[in-house]
């Protein structure tokens, strides 16, 4: 039997609109360039070609732990960041408990953190060596060193990575606190200026290895100009700038002259064993 096409003039049947797979009282107008699936306008999403449904999308998602890596890689100055915040959070803190801290004022809590000698008796106080890091006596301190640790930390970090440069901060860190007990053992130091000269350092030496002069970049004239400062100002630790950038540098030449296959974990062993070495000395000058 043939199959006619209906005479003129009689009306065919339309066949009903479809329905969102998810919301089945909506019409769909659309489907999924993937599945093929009738959805409406809100269960869709652009794609780079055309239109695809939320469970697609879902579906085409790397997993977590890829997703963490793309993040990571991305982030170059993550450890920046987060130190930073640290820094802005331990003064905010301070701030609230006690508000003489926004002008500078020497409070209780600065005496609970900061890095004196004197203080450091047992094993129990030694945790000044890294709390003295992270305090500031007021907000022009704060902003200063927090403006240096961005301009260097964003520099350092895409170059060295989250690691190398967490063990060089951390390093600088322990240099600048073994530098203020050795030259300046009878006042309070507090700051992240120690770690902040070790960057200053780090990135000095890390020109001249390649051959570039540092005098001839803006880090040289930085470091320059910041020591100028340390030696003509009052009031600023000479111990903990100088003991952060000799850190620093030494930081640096370890990281020189890597091996293709296995120069990085080697460079984060020395880094670590400069760390421990840091910490030692302050142990050491403290306890004489």
């Amino acid at each position: 039997m043939a199959d006619l096409p209906p005479p003129d003039g009689v009306p065919t049947a339309t066949p009903p609109p479809a329905s969102c797979h998810r919301h089945p009282n909506r019409s769909a107008g659309r489907r999924c360039t993937r599945c093929g699936q009738p959805a409406c306008a809100q269960c869709l999403t652009q794609g780079p070609v055309g239109s695809i449904c939320d469970e697609c999308r879902r579906r085409a998602r790397p997993a977590a732990r890829q997703r963490a890596r793309q993040w990571s890689a991305q982030r170059t100055d993550a450890l920046t960041r987060a130190l930073i915040t640290v820094n802005v959070a331990v003064f905010a803190a301070m701030t609230l408990a006690d508000p003489d801290t926004l002008r500078g004022s020497r409070t209780a809590l600065h005496d609970d953190l900061g890095l004196f000698s004197g203080w450091v008796t047992d094993a129990s106080d030694w945790y000044r060596f890294v709390s003295s890091g992270f305090i500031h006596f007021g907000i022009v301190h704060l902003g200063f060193n927090m403006f240096l640790l961005f301009q260097l930390g964003r520099m350092l970090e895409s170059a060295l990575g989250p690691v190398r440069f967490g063990l060089i901060y951390l390093a600088a860190l322990l240099g600048g606190s073994a530098g203020a007990l050795a030259l300046q053992s009878g006042g309070l130091h507090g700051g992240a200026s120690g770690a902040v000269f070790g960057l200053m350092g780090c990135a000095a030496v890390g020109f001249w290895q390649r051959g570039i002069n540092p005098m001839n970049t803006g880090i040289g004239s930085l470091l320059l100009m910041n020591l100028l400062i340390t030696f003509v100002v009052p009031g600023i630790s000479i111990g903990g700038h100088l003991g952060g950038v000799v850190t620093g540098g030494l930081g640096a030449l370890l990281l020189s002259r890597p091996t293709p296959r296995n120069g990085a974990p080697r460079q984060i062993w020395a880094l670590g064993g400069l760390c421990c070495v840091a910490a030692v000395a302050c142990v050491v000058i403290a306890s004489t």
